[in-house]
């Protein structure tokens, strides 16, 4: 009498190895996929902090040339805090320019004094002012927990 199955037993046995090898590569594939998507993000996010970052710092610079020129004509004190217009390519940002004289005397055995400024300039893509606080050096109201906020702050003395 002749077997139900004419397929022999031992080839029965391997019957679904190829189905597990299959599901198995698709588990595995897709989690390649869903680990380089991840990277990609965040390769992106960090592509655009910095160039934030570089817009910070020229929005920076442009309060210290700021600065200087109200320094250099006025003489008066020139702080303030002003948002950049919305047509540059700094749009969005906002600086925050302090000026603060700084005692000193001259070289060597000189007792002339020297009128001394120092002029710190912070640019932040934030609403004007930029939140630092001048005495400590430090964010007095930290921006709310924001993944794309960016501060630079630049000092030059004169």
């Amino acid at each position: 009498m002749k077997p139900f199955s004419s397929i022999p037993s031992h080839a029965r046995r391997g019957a679904g190895a190829g189905l597990v090898t299959a599901i198995f590569l698709l588990v595995v594939l897709a989690g390649l996929a869903v680990a380089l998507v991840a990277i990609f993000g965040a390769q992106r996010q960090s592509a655009a902090l910095d160039e934030q970052g570089a817009r910070a710092y020229q929005a920076a610079r442009a309060g210290i040339e700021w600065g200087l020129f109200q320094r250099a004509t006025n003489g008066a004190d020139c702080a303030t805090s002003f948002a950049l217009p919305g047509d540059s390519p700094l749009a969005g940002f906002s600086v925050t320019v302090e000026c603060v004289p700084v005692e000193g005397t001259g070289f060597g055995d000189s007792v002339v004094n020297l009128d001394r400024w120092l002029i710190r300039a912070t640019a932040c893509n934030g609403a004007a002012p930029c939140p630092v606080d001048a005495a400590a050096n430090a964010p007095a109201n930290p921006p709310a927990a924001r993944a794309d906020y960016v501060e630079r702050v630049i000092e030059v003395q004169i």
